[in-house]
């Protein structure tokens, strides 16, 4: 009979306690799943502050927005650039496009990784790789991902569309000649 009363008491604390741990749990999960999407949020408002700061040159809060550790890859481009020649290559940029801006169609994130959709517009008012200015308003298509870790940008990767920006400057795609002799 003692046997009995003392699994009938433990039987009685777990029907007792079980609907708490169960809700414990899923609070633990609910509360996880929140943390997730406050991150995730946050980290796509990094990105819209990261663009708006470009537009703005403000490299006081560029930098603030960037790791120390901060690169840049672009396609065709060597190495990553870091935070200085990102710098200077925006210093030249909106010096042939001073009017330049991004205007952002789609932001997704997913853990630490943020994508960006946007299209780039600008005048062309002074010379830009060895083209001189046009008067031309210009647009150009870009996808971005950025790495982003404690609201900080470490890893950048830009694909744009240099190839149609150049186009709308008056530039001419062209196939090799044939080498004479040849068919």
């Amino acid at each position: 009979m003692k046997k009995q009363a003392h699994v009938l008491g433990v039987l009685c604390l777990a029907v007792s306690l079980g609907p708490a741990c169960g809700e414990r749990t899923l609070r633990a999960e609910l509360d996880a799943v929140r943390a997730q999407k406050a991150t995730a949020e946050r980290n796509k408002q990094v990105a819209r502050d990261l663009f708006g700061a470009i537009d703005r040159q403000d490299f006081v809060r560029l930098k603030e927005l960037l790791a120390d550790d901060f690169a840049l890859n672009t396609p065709g481009a060597p190495a990553p650039l870091k935070t200085e020649e990102l710098f200077a290559a925006i210093k030249a940029h909106y010096t042939a496009f001073p009017d330049w801006n991004h205007v952002i169609d789609d932001v997704t994130c997913e853990g630490e990784k943020v994508t960006v959709r946007l299209v780039q517009h600008g005048t062309h008012k002074a010379e830009y790789e060895g083209v001189s200015a046009t008067g031309n308003e210009v647009h150009m298509a870009a996808l971005h991902l950025a790495r982003i870790v404690d609201g900080k940008v470490e890893e950048w990767w830009a694909v744009e569309d240099y190839l149609g920006l150049m186009t709308q400057l008056g530039m001419e795609l062209k196939p090799k000649q044939a080498s004479a002799g040849k068919r």
